[in-house]
């Protein structure tokens, strides 16, 4: 009897895999990541199409199947994968209270901090999932559909070996998995204020489209340092040989300030919310 009363609390591994679980069967996740997947597809078959007759980052890829997958990871952070992570974490909090059911999860025996980890779970998979797919598929149609000779040209003109390819795709992964997760931990925080899921992803939208603002007007340059998304462009330095640390590095810190800042709020707001 002494031992059933003093287990409150159901086992964590147990809550995060249920929460991990549930976010996988929905609907609505495997459709968003099937249509990431497109991503990297649909500029493999542009750049086929068209040739050599892109420009800038994208003319880069034309026989060079190992920047897609830098190029497609670019692209989808700059509005996609935000919105599929925005999009997860408006439902871990905001979905549950919309349709009744936070009441419940806060009075089962899971503790408030435990549902804060079990909800960020489930958005840190979405995360991982969205930019591993993007990744791997960019790495297949690169190599199908636009060709690489089992190397990759960077922008400096030097030629990288297939494990050193590997290992800069890897490190631009790991990089954008970060930036995503200071986005789901700053929508994490909002969904904890309200019960609309659509709400947490227009101040999302429009907080991405605020900082895009601020970060090209010269006279707000003082900013640049406080702002999530002026730190976006990084990702392409892997491109770079030698490979420059800084744009990554302060990057990378910003975005573990926005997760400190997300994470700390939603654990605040959840130990105060009744339902």
């Amino acid at each position: 009897m002494t031992a059933v009363l003093e287990r409150t609390h159901a086992p964590l591994g147990r809550v995060i895999g249920a929460e991990v679980r549930w976010v996988l069967r929905r609907p609505r996740t495997l459709v968003v990541l099937g249509l990431l997947a497109l991503i990297p597809v649909a500029v493999a078959i542009g750049i086929a199409v068209a040739g050599q007759g892109g420009r800038g980052l994208i003319a880069q890829v034309a026989g060079n199947g190992f920047v897609l997958p830098v190029v497609a990871l670019g692209l989808a952070l700059t509005l996609l994968l935000p919105l599929a992570v925005a999009s997860a974490a408006a439902d871990a909090v905001a979905g549950e209270a919309g349709s009744g059911t936070l009441r419940g999860l806060l009075v089962a025996p899971v503790g408030r901090a435990r549902f804060v980890v079990m909800k960020a779970a489930g958005v840190i998979t979405v995360a991982v999932l969205a930019v591993v797919i993007i990744a791997v598929v960019g790495m297949i149609a690169g190599t199908l559909v636009v060709g690489s000779p089992g190397s990759l040209i960077t922008l400096s003109g030097t030629t990288l070996g297939y494990g050193e390819a590997l290992a800069r795709i890897a490190l631009v992964a790991v990089w954008t998995i970060g930036q995503l997760l200071a986005i789901g931990a700053v929508a994490l925080a909002i969904s904890t204020f309200t019960e609309h899921p659509l709400v947490v992803l227009a101040c999302v939208l429009g907080g991405m489209i605020v900082f895009g603002v601020l970060g090209a007007i010269p006279a707000l340059d003082w900013l640049q340092p406080l702002l999530l998304t002026s730190g976006f462009t990084a990702g392409t330095d892997v491109l770079r040989d030698p490979l420059p640390l800084d744009g990554l590095g302060s990057s990378s810190l910003r975005a573990l300030v926005y997760v400190v800042l997300g994470v700390g709020v939603t654990s605040w707001r959840m130990a105060r919310r009744d339902g």
